[in-house]
């Protein structure tokens, strides 16, 4: 199949899912297009079958804001009608599964039909689509998809409750690449961060208020009373500021660090013995997944389609949103020697049902259909 993939090109969840999807596909002999204002941070190794359409975004006067829209439907246009695709998948409602519409209508003038297959993620649906400026054009994009899926049960539960939708909606969870993100041998990492055999503390995210990184200070620091433990930060935004100087206000500067964005996250979290997602939104936890395949059990909160992920007594344990208290119990819990390999072998576990090999079909099963039924419209 030819298939055209929208996205954005950055390291949020979505971007990294639709990337690696593209990657895993165009390994399995599909030729895969990228549509997107910047080549994808993930697109990151040469492959025959893979190919990058950047979308050229011109400056007017006229406007005070480029029309990307625009220009992102006439560069899916072009690219379907130039490489001749099967298909198109857009990731995130908005405003790639608003343009792909108006590429597809562009194109249906022109006697060519290309189904349009939307995968929703998450805020595109929670915070974006739900604001009353963007709702319609958010329903009636998902509503002239050709195919529908999201990312987690919960997530569709939420498109239903929050949209007049008419379709149908096919869950299929994210995925990781255990080739990838596997537990390796750092011990030496492991010695210089914590040289007295302390407990290794990870979070990874991009620091906005929704991923509640407070939260993660505060019950390192409860956990820091107890036994003796390092906090590893990873990522960058708009909180990291305010959590560094909250570290200061704490005392707790000596045993954090503020790692930045890092491409080898799976290095860092090979060495970790507990990895926090407190958030209060997630709609399925991608970052919670790669610390389980690197055998890291996971304390989060119960918010979204985590439970879905992390299950609660088993591969971690998952409690209220904010209950510092009650995640600062759990972690002790985890964290306890007796208790911390079942964990770590019980993440690693439910985290290969989610291997990029079992996801992958899954995908490849719904672009038959999407076309199959497209062609007989077609007719």
């Amino acid at each position: 199949m030819k298939i055209g993939i929208v996205c954005y090109p950055t390291f949020g969840g979505s971007g990294v899912v639709a990337t690696e999807l593209g990657k895993a596909l165009a390994k399995e002999g599909h030729q895969i297009h990228f549509i997107t204002y910047s080549q994808p941070t993930r697109l990151d190794f040469f492959n025959q079958n893979l190919f990058y359409h950047e979308v050229d975004i011109k400056s007017y006067p006229l406007f005070d804001h480029a029309p990307y829209e625009l220009a992102l439907a006439s560069k899916m246009v072009n690219v379907v009608i130039y490489e001749n695709l099967d298909l198109l998948h857009v990731h995130y409602a908005i405003p790639h599964a608003s343009a792909a519409y108006m590429a597809k209508q562009i194109l249906k003038e022109r006697g060519i039909y290309i189904p349009v297959v939307t995968t929703l993620h998450g805020t595109d649906i929670t915070l974006v689509g739900k604001d009353p400026s963007y709702e319609p054009v958010v329903t009636f994009s998902i509503n002239h998809s050709d195919t529908v899926t999201a990312v987690s049960e919960d997530l569709k539960k939420a498109t239903f409750e929050h949209f007049d939708i008419k379709k149908e909606i096919v869950v299929i969870p994210n995925f990781i690449d255990l080739e990838r993100f596997k537990k390796q041998k750092k011990e030496h990492f492991k010695l210089a961060i914590c040289p007295h055999g302390e407990k290794l503390l990870v979070h990874t995210s991009n620091f906005r208020k929704v991923k509640r990184v407070e939260d993660v200070i505060r019950v390192f620091y409860e956990v820091r009373k107890q036994i003796p433990a390092k906090l590893l930060l990873v990522g960058d935004g708009p909180e990291r500021d305010k959590m560094e100087r909250l570290c200061r206000e704490l005392g707790t500067c000596d045993d954090i660090r503020f790692l930045g964005k890092l491409e080898a996250v799976e290095e860092v979290l090979s060495v970790a013995d507990l990895f926090l997602m407190p958030s209060e939104k997630e709609s399925f936890g991608l970052a919670a997944l790669e610390a389980m395949a690197c055998e890291v059990p996971v304390l989060s909160s119960n918010a979204g389609g985590i439970p879905e992920l992390n299950i609660d007594g088993e591969t971690g344990f998952t409690c209220e949103i904010g209950d510092v208290k009650e995640m600062t119990k759990k972690a002790l819990e985890i964290l306890d020697d007796r208790n911390l390999p079942g964990f770590k072998k019980r993440a690693l576990e439910r985290a290969k049902k989610f291997d990029i090999s079992n996801i992958l079909p899954l995908y490849e099963n719904v672009y038959h259909q999407t076309i199959e039924k497209s062609r007989q419209f077609a007719v």
